[in-house]
């Protein structure tokens, strides 16, 4: 329930995404960054059955004007629909295990691309930054 007292107070993953905004390498940051989950809006054009298969994420790419391709995930809801207002449909998926499975070509990810906070990585960065070590 939203009591006033938490209303504007950034979860883990927002203050993750603060920390790192001042200090890209803090490790604490992206080891919770890493750990959260977040979510990925469903492409109107993914079937029923890829929009729920437990296995597998049907990934929606949005084309920037400089011809760069990126995924948008989302700390909240409302991260969401202050940038994707349409979105009727996502999942939630642990960053790091989206990480551990991100394509090796030119596709980045933009996690809160709408807030101050936001933060864009290359695949390489995805994967040196966001991919922990299991154990």
């Amino acid at each position: 329930m939203d009591t006033p007292e938490n209303i504007n107070r950034p979860t883990a993953a927002q203050a993750a995404l603060d920390t790192l905004a001042v200090d890209a390498a803090d490790s604490e940051a992206l080891d919770t960054l890493a750990s959260c989950d977040v979510l990925v809006p469903v492409p109107d054009d993914a079937s029923e059955e890829d929009a729920i298969n437990p296995n597998a994420v049907a990934l929606p790419v949005l084309e920037q004007p400089d011809g760069e391709q990126t995924v948008p995930v989302f700390t909240t809801e409302t991260e969401m629909a202050d940038l994707l207002p349409f979105v009727s449909r996502y999942r939630l998926v642990p960053l790091g295990a989206l990480a551990s499975q991100w394509p090796t070509d030119d596709l980045t990810l933009t996690i809160d691309a709408a807030s101050p906070h936001g933060l864009t990585l290359n695949s390489d960065g995805i994967r040196t930054l966001l991919v922990r070590p299991h154990g």
